[in-house]
């Protein structure tokens, strides 16, 4: 839970049960040895750029595999293996389950921004990157180029997505701000997603205003620590943008790592920190283009809209979208694989990821517009905060959506996970219920009874119409 004016009972050692205050003991010495022993945080980091530099950039150097090539014999397949089908699925699960420790403890490019920022011009950051669409504008634009070019099928494009990422987190290391993660603060393509998800986490780093406040100030010359990701410990409510890198804690004896409820961050912080760019990109981007551009490759509706373009481009004596293709970096464009995107492939692509961020993003607002209103009128504030409550359902989804490369990578290999069928029911299901009981909370802070009743309801039809889309994906398609 995190602090309030008066300090949570969750950091102070001594109240609550016994078991908590043995696991909050615990949690708040694994805090400071993360302080004490931040070489080893660094050393580990440089291990993982080492291999994270291998696995992106030899692979494009070399030949396509071969269809007898298995992940364990052939680098190609074992880099597309550990980064889609290992990599980002268990890193987002990760962010639910203990935050953004991934960002402070292993993520290379975040690592190298820092690293360049040592020899930083020192500009002041402009208003351009601090700007609040860039959560959902880099998780789209990354999203749809990915599709565009088979990202999860092709080391060129991962190439040229994971390394031109890292590079640009380089330059602005290297231009904005002294030892700090500025790339990572405002333009990463997954900062708005890694933030959203963590503020389910039921660990993280929280801060006892009143012991703050209390505290000495620390003597003149003596070192402060260096938050590189540029979070006001000091006022610092939620999860969401600290990276877990353990360099505040123990801090003036008011920040250390201990136990939350899962729910408390959504559920009493989220409300009072009403935020468009986390809605937009919840609603607009994890519940709806993610669900376009995981689903159009399946979807009989892509086929049958393709069917008639290219009908009606013949009928019309127009057949150069049906015959010209582009380069790999824009469409994919790999013929001795007999895998080609036209420009009609590509616009239809375009056109069904747009129109699913669109009609589903739209349905959605309007269905929690409605769990606003049944609450007693129209409350932005409470549009934003109800839609926080979709947060584990829009995980959820997109954590299935890039598991599903991890089947299928390891179906290629002939290894067949069990029960994935069922593991994928329970997990909608989970998500689902999770989220209606958030919205059920989040009610109940304003009203009783019917009305509460209305919007958990409400936002149990949103949860519903994000679990259909899978649904359509998984088992009926």
């Amino acid at each position: 839970m995190s602090a309030s004016t008066a300090a949570p009972a969750s950091l102070s050692i001594a109240s609550g049960p016994a078991w908590r205050s043995w696991i909050d003991a615990r949690l708040a010495a694994f805090g400071d040895g993360m302080r004490r022993y931040g070489w080893v945080i660094r050393s580990v980091q440089w291990l993982i750029i080492a291999v994270y530099a291998v696995l992106v950039i030899v692979p494009a150097l070399l030949p396509l595999p071969g269809n007898a090539a298995h992940i364990w014999t052939n680098l190609t397949l074992a880099a597309q293996f550990a980064f889609w089908g290992i990599w980002w699925p268990f890193v987002l699960l990760s962010m639910v389950l203990v935050g953004r420790a991934w960002c402070g403890i292993l993520c290379p490019e975040g690592a190298l921004s820092e690293f360049a920022s040592r020899w930083s011009r020192g500009y002041a950051v402009p208003r351009w990157i601090t700007w609040q669409g860039w959560p959902f504008l880099a998780f789209a634009g990354t999203t749809v180029y990915g599709q565009m070019t088979s990202v999860y099928g092709y080391p060129k494009p991962v190439l040229a997505v994971l390394g031109g990422s890292t590079l640009a987190a380089i330059v602005v290391g290297l231009l904005y701000g002294r030892n700090k993660r500025v790339w990572c603060r405002y333009l990463c393509p997954v900062n708005g997603v890694f933030a959203v998800l963590s503020k389910l986490a039921p660990i993280s780093f929280q801060v006892d205003r009143a012991a703050w406040a209390a505290s000495p100030k620390p003597a003149r010359g003596s070192k402060a620590f260096n938050c590189a990701p540029l979070v006001p410990v000091k006022t610092m409510r939620g999860a969401g943008a600290c990276h877990m890198c353990g360099r505040c804690s123990g801090h003036r004896g008011a920040v250390r790592l201990a136990l939350r409820s899962p729910n408390h961050e959504i559920v009493h912080v989220a409300g009072t920190e009403p935020d468009l760019d986390q809605t937009v990109l919840i609603l607009f981007g994890m519940l709806a283009l993610a669900v376009g551009a995981f689903q159009w490759s399946a979807s009989p509706w892509y086929v049958e809209a393709k069917q008639w373009a290219a009908t009606w481009l013949i009928d019309h004596g127009i057949t150069w979208p049906l015959e010209m293709s582009a380069p790999w970096f824009v469409l994919t464009n790999y013929p001795a694989r007999n895998d080609v995107m036209t420009l009609l492939d590509g616009g239809l692509l375009l056109a069904y990821i747009g129109a699913a961020t669109v009609i589903l993003g739209l349905a959605l607002s309007g269905i929690v517009a409605l769990a606003t209103l049944s609450l007693g009128g129209w409350s932005l504030r409470r549009f934003h905060h109800l839609t926080q409550t979709l947060i584990p359902v829009a995980g959820c989804g997109v954590f299935l959506g890039l598991s599903a490369l991890t089947v299928t990578f390891l179906r290629g290999d002939g290894i067949v996970i069990p029960y994935v069928a069922e593991m994928r029911a329970g997990l909608l299901a989970g998500a689902s219920l999770w989220s209606v009981w958030l919205a059920w909370r989040v009610a109940g802070l304003d009203v009783g009874g019917v009305r509460r009743a209305a919007a958990a309801t409400c936002i149990a039809g949103a949860a519903a119409l994000s679990v259909v889309n899978w649904v359509l994906m998984f088992w009926i398609w």
